[in-house]
């Protein structure tokens, strides 16, 4: 399911960026910055879905779960864990098929670099599993497994307060999944137009 990944993780780079921008991060005596609930829905629509001409989709994504983050190391930076479940409807607006994902997803910074140029470098460690199933509720496609990616971070001159971060860029892949990775288009598109 490479666009599931895709859009997966576009969802936890959004996550952390929302958290980092947004979240109150005062201290406490545990040491924690901040805890807190995730729970948010969004809509968005996509022309020519998984490269198929004239194929727009309506994503309709509900997620819940918990954000922390904690301080590590000697320099006390923030390290990101996240616990999402996420579920994706997919609907073909021209006739109202649809598919439907369903991810449990954990998320947690393995490394945060302080570059020295106000910016950190974030490893980040994505487990979970995804499942796509079709109209009739049968499981079409899977993707288990784990991967590892980069994040680049402007840490707006406080690199151990997360609430000025601003994400700045993916800096790629570092581990490709290890689990099963089903092809989400290859799977979804002939249902989505009814073939």
């Amino acid at each position: 399911m490479k666009h599931s990944r895709k859009l997966r993780l576009s969802a936890v780079l959004a996550l952390v960026a929302t958290a980092a921008i947004t979240l109150a991060t005062a201290a406490s005596a545990g040491g924690q910055l901040f805890r807190e609930q995730i729970d948010e829905e969004e809509s968005v629509v996509e022309v020519d879905f998984c490269g198929t001409e004239g194929l727009t989709v309506e994503f309709a994504t509900h997620r819940v779960g918990m954000v922390h983050a904690v301080p590590h190391g000697r320099d006390g930076l923030p390290y990101f864990g996240f616990n999402l479940k996420v579920t994706e409807v997919v609907t073909n607006l021209a006739n109202g098929n649809s598919v439907t994902s369903f991810a449990t997803v954990r998320d947690k910074d393995q490394r945060v670099t302080d570059n020295g140029d106000g910016t950190l470098t974030v490893l980040v460690l994505t487990t979970g599993n995804a499942v796509l199933y079709g109209e009739d509720g049968k499981a079409i496609a899977r993707n288990p497994g784990q991967v590892r990616f980069e994040i680049l971070i402007d840490h707006g001159g406080t690199p151990t307060d997360p609430s000025d971060d601003e994400f700045l860029e993916f800096l790629g892949v570092v581990k490709e999944s290890t689990g099963r990775s089903d092809d989400f288009c290859e799977a979804a598109v002939p249902v989505l137009l009814g073939s």
